[in-house]
């Protein structure tokens, strides 16, 4: 069962990175992934998730890649709605498929009118699914590819900050960085920040157990904040261990705006003007 919806917020805002086409069972889910089968046992549709959304202040909303069917299935439905922009990548994690053949079509679909992101891709050391040089390889090259194709490159960062930010400064970054589901602690946002990256936060920002991350949030600075779900995953309290979906992040934006000491509704305006600058205007 899905959670209920927070109170809505009443100023707009957007959703910077979730899943479509996992939440409405377009990928099929695993016996090792229980937050999609949860998620697709509610029998989403993207106008139901749309219409939720948008019950509440959530809008707009980006919906990301992560291999090639997933890339080319988000670019197309971009293509449908007005109200969603695609991102198109190899996720760190099926780095072992970055062919020169996968990522040239991926570079075609990053060329699309409604992909506006070249990602979730970067570095993974939590898990052992790709090696590291085939991480590095594969990042390095869609970091070419989000600068040749002028499109936001959105990064997944896990257990590897200082590397991540390591390939962005050796090899230059794009025009435009957004690290996905920050979870670095307020020394990497200083140096995001100093940067010109934008941090996304998403529901492990609100969990008790993750100080460092509002403490990454109080020193970010409020032109460079997104928000985010990352749905089906990471719902934000009180709702961890159900499927999350871009109708709960009121729930996020309060938690960042109390951490901010912001009015809710001055954040909302900023998280949509940083959207406008990371993505292009809707």
């Amino acid at each position: 069962m899905l959670p209920d919806a927070p109170e809505p917020l009443p100023v707009e805002v957007f959703d910077s990175h979730c899943h479509l086409d996992i939440m409405v069972g377009k990928r099929q889910a695993s016996s090792g992934d229980p937050v999609a089968q949860a998620a697709q046992a509610a029998s989403a549709t993207v106008a139901s998730v749309l219409d939720e959304a948008r019950r509440v202040g959530v809008t707009r909303l980006v919906t990301i890649g992560y291999d090639l069917p997933s890339s080319r299935w988000n670019a197309d439905l971009a293509e449908l709605h007005p109200d969603i922009y695609a991102g198109v990548a190899i996720h760190p994690n099926e780095s072992f498929a970055s062919t020169a053949e996968v990522l040239a079509e991926i570079e075609e679909l990053a060329g699309l009118p409604k992909v506006r992101a070249v990602g979730e891709t970067g570095l993974d050391y939590y898990r052992d699914w790709a090696s590291k040089d085939d991480q590095h390889a594969s990042f390095r090259a869609h970091i070419e590819i989000a600068k040749r194709t002028g499109k936001a490159l959105v990064i997944h960062d896990r257990d590897a900050h200082d590397d991540v930010l390591a390939v962005l400064r050796a090899v230059g970054a794009p025009d435009v960085v957004v690290f996905h589901s920050f979870s670095g602690d307020a020394e990497m946002a200083k140096q995001c920040a100093e940067a010109g990256y934008f941090m996304s936060f998403s529901g492990p920002v609100t969990y008790k157990n993750a100080g460092y991350l509002r403490e990454a949030a109080a020193v970010a600075p409020a032109e460079l904040i997104l928000v985010e779900t990352d749905a089906p995953y990471l719902p934000p309290v009180p709702h961890r261990g159900k499927p999350n979906a871009p109708y709960l992040i009121p729930l996020i934006v309060r938690c960042l705006a109390e951490v901010k000491q912001m009015h809710p509704d001055e954040l909302c305006r900023a998280i949509t003007a940083n959207g406008n600058t990371a993505f292009g205007s809707w």
